[in-house]
């Protein structure tokens, strides 16, 4: 006789809930991963979209003009180089038109003397070139002064009908059938020996060049050896730049004309004009600064065939220039060197901020949405008590080991779960206080258990002489009978 009643089947533990920190920790990886390039994706848009090519139109005079060449040159080189811009040219009749199609915004660039009227909103980017104005008699001849000039009769030398005006301006000559008489321009191909020659009858000449040809022009060499020319100096430069604020002081050093004989044989002053390469004074600083900077890093590549922009100098950041300069041009030649904050601050500022945003819309949907939440201390009293519900059908010490198993079980997870966060505190009171309680009953069971076993056993040990006794007597009785 058994003392440990009816054997149930060995309680099986209820389903733990499955471990969500590992599922949590890759949510958080794959957002964290998600942020990254979605803020990459962003940060690159937003460079292209900053960086996108940007089409500037370029007034320009005839197409054989020195403008329209040095235009379609630097459209060229930016071409060449992949920049973001492009250059789209606009042909005029002459410059004169081209800066009035800029000054009615129909333009962003164009390119101007500074003998020329200058349109309100345009701001330089660079100087392009330098114009000289040489005054030249014939032979031996000294012209003392401008005001000479006017008993005079004069040819103008130069490339186009705009240097005949500053010409007639600056010796105050006004327009009329008397001012063509006096001063005209000189034919198309004549050289200086046919403008002195006794029969064309002029009496001194204004040349107006650009600097670089004048270095480069051999003509004035050769005819400076037959004693063709005398070079006189513009003693009335200040007077002049006072009544003409475009007006610029240029020193001709010693044989800038030519080395032997040596013209002039020493530094000699004189008036000139600049060329300047200007830009609408809307167009944004960092489109002005980078155009800018390309002019000035690419100048060797821009100068042209005949000289003209061979020598590309920064704009005049002085507030008193002519023609004041763009902005971003002035940024770049005040601060020619940018540090690594100022060149990508913009893409910093953005990448930041896309970051913050995106990584912001993430965190929420893990907070709100996907995340796993741990499971509170306070649910697993429920399975500890269905435990001690299940103590009083437990009739055997194997099957209260089980239910200690079982309720260990539940501490080790819940230690674990309050270690990686799988579950919260909340209700854990409530928890140790069912887990004490059910310990308890558990042990008061198992002793319950242990004193029946030891009462079935001492009853098992009672018994069992007295039926050994009854079985001698019986072998006792059948021997006597025997």
């Amino acid at each position: 006789m058994s003392t440990e009643g009816p054997t149930s089947s060995p309680i099986e533990p209820p389903p733990r809930r499955p471990k969500v920190i590992k599922t949590n920790q890759q949510q958080v990886f794959l957002y964290v991963v998600l942020t990254l390039l979605l803020s990459l994706a962003t940060v690159w848009a937003g460079r292209t979209w900053l960086h996108n090519s940007e089409t500037l139109t370029f007034a320009v005079g005839a197409p054989n003009s020195d403008e329209a060449l040095f235009a379609a040159k630097l459209a060229a080189l930016l071409k060449t180089n992949a920049s973001r811009f492009r250059i789209k040219i606009v042909n005029s009749p002459d410059n004169a038109k081209a800066l009035a199609q800029f000054d009615r915004k129909q333009a962003d660039l164009a390119v101007l003397r500074t003998d020329a009227k200058v349109p309100l909103r345009a701001r330089t980017l660079a100087i392009l070139e330098h114009d000289l104005v040489l005054l030249l008699g014939p032979g031996n001849k000294k012209i003392k002064s401008l005001a000479e000039l006017k008993k005079k009769k004069v040819a103008v030398l130069a490339e186009n009908e705009s240097s005949l005006a500053f010409a007639r301006s600056i010796l105050d000559i006004p327009d009329g059938p008397d001012a063509a008489k006096m001063i005209q321009m000189a034919p198309q191909g004549a050289t200086l020996d046919k403008l002195f020659a006794p029969a064309s009858g002029f009496g001194a000449v204004i040349a107006v060049v650009h600097a670089s040809k004048a270095v480069r022009d051999k003509g004035y060499e050769q005819v400076a050896k037959r004693g063709g020319f005398t070079l006189n100096a513009i003693d009335e430069t200040k007077a002049l730049a006072r009544r003409f604020p475009g007006i610029s002081d240029e020193t001709l050093t010693a044989g800038t004309l030519s080395a032997s004989p040596e013209i002039p044989d020493d530094d000699l002053e004189t008036i000139g004009l600049e060329w300047l390469l200007v830009a609408q004074s809307r167009m944004s600083a960092t489109t002005a600064g980078d155009l800018a900077r390309i002019v000035y890093e690419n100048k060797s590549a821009l100068g042209l065939d005949n000289g003209f922009a061979s020598r590309i100098e920064p704009a005049s950041v002085e507030k008193d220039a002519y023609v004041m300069a763009h902005q971003g041009a002035a940024d770049y030649i005040n601060d020619d060197t940018k540090s690594f904050m100022d060149k990508y601050s913009d893409l910093m500022y953005l990448g930041a901020a896309a970051l913050s945003v995106i990584g912001s819309i993430f965190a929420a949907i893990y907070a709100k949405i996907t995340r796993i939440a741990p499971e509170k201390a306070g649910e697993l009293s429920t399975a500890v008590l269905d435990i001690g519900e299940r103590i009083e059908h437990a009739h055997s010490l194997d099957q209260l080991e089980c239910l200690q198993d079982e309720l260990e079980g539940i501490l080790r997870g819940a230690v674990i779960g309050l270690r990686d966060g799988t579950i919260s505190t909340d209700g854990l009171d409530t928890f140790k206080l069912g887990y004490e309680f059910v310990r308890d009953e558990i042990g008061m069971r198992r002793d319950y258990l242990k004193r029946h076993c030891a009462d079935a056993d001492k009853v098992a040990q009672d018994t069992a002489p007295s039926q050994h006794d009854e079985s001698n007597v019986v072998v006792v009785k059948t021997a006597q009978s025997a």
